[in-house]
């Protein structure tokens, strides 16, 4: 059985984390994680305070496992939902999009563990002096907000500049992407894009299928102009916003382009309007199945991968 320092940290069966995404990762899925051994995240995304105080509940209500919520720091609700996770008493809090640092003395001395999503070294050295209990290393290869680095590149950095545990992120759905991410420093991996089609997971029956039947190119990064480039599916969305982005539309004209885009993607399915956040590693979800049964095949692809490198090594 595989076993790390961020299983004794949280108190969790396996090093896998629930990646935290915006309108998807919900009270639901987060609890199904948490039950299948990894770490269920809820997403606070741009949703208000509400919303996520309710997720918070539903998860505790099928779950006495360790639960942790995600919040998006460029959303207008992240100083409310900074101040709910104390409230609700939350395990852990992982951050992205932004820089954490005023919120991190309260949540450590309100118990919760800080596991904020880096994406370069500097921020790194940052967040392990101010007592953060793990990082997130998250490649370019990841759906949603992303990073220059990719996640092979980015993950050694990380381990080496900080002596916290390390999560890779990005690019990762199976075994052998757990056991890669193993050989390069981490202690864990989060996974996004395979949680998808978990069972549990309550997007549009439009989305999972487009999950289901993507392809070795399927996704596209649009948003670089602004600052915050984004990976998705190829949409007929997608290629407008890339279209408006280098077409001289206006930059808050561009930000209201894109605004809902997410949601009519996970509650509508809209095909032309809405966008369907993806990693790259899409091509390799092929099947419907609960989360507990996804952390278990990783895990179980995983264990002979690793046993197996001593075979290398002559």
């Amino acid at each position: 059985m595989i076993k790390s320092a961020i299983c004794e940290i949280l108190g969790i069966k396996y090093p896998v984390f629930q990646g935290g995404m915006a309108w998807i990762a919900d009270g639901k899925l987060a609890a199904a994680v948490s039950n299948g051994g990894g770490l269920g995240i809820i997403a606070a995304g741009n949703a208000p305070g509400e919303y996520v105080k309710e997720q918070i509940k539903i998860a505790r209500s099928l779950t006495e496992k360790p639960i942790g919520v995600n919040i998006m720091l460029l959303s207008p609700y992240a100083d409310d939902i900074a101040r709910i996770v104390v409230e609700e008493k939350v395990e852990v809090v992982t951050t992205g999009a932004g820089n954490p640092s005023q919120y991190i003395k309260e949540w450590i001395n309100a118990g919760i563990k800080v596991i904020p999503v880096v994406a370069s070294v500097a921020m790194a050295k940052l967040m392990t002096k101010l007592g953060a209990s793990a990082l997130i290393a998250e490649g370019g290869e990841s759906g949603g907000h992303i990073g220059e680095l990719t996640t092979m590149v980015l993950v050694p950095q990380i381990c080496d500049a900080t002596n916290l545990p390390v999560i890779a992120a990005g690019g990762i759905a199976d075994g052998r992407g757990f056991a890669a991410s193993f050989m390069l420093g981490a202690q864990g991996v989060q996974i996004g894009t395979r949680f998808l089609s978990a069972t549990e997971c309550t997007i549009h029956p439009t989305y999972k299928e487009k999950i289901l039947k993507a392809t070795d190119l399927c996704t596209m990064v649009t948003g670089k102009r602004l600052g915050h480039p984004v990976r998705s599916l190829r949409t007929p969305f997608a290629r407008d916003y890339l279209k408006a982005e280098y077409g001289g539309m206006p930059d808050d004209e561009l930000e209201k382009f894109a605004t809902g885009a997410l949601r009519l993607a996970v509650k509508e399915g809209d095909t032309e309007k809405g966008c369907f956040l993806a990693g790259q590693i899409a091509a390799i979800v092929n099947k419907e199945q609960p989360a507990a049964e996804i952390i278990k095949e990783i895990m179980d692809q995983a264990e002979p991968i690793l046993k197996r490198a001593s075979e290398w090594v002559k």
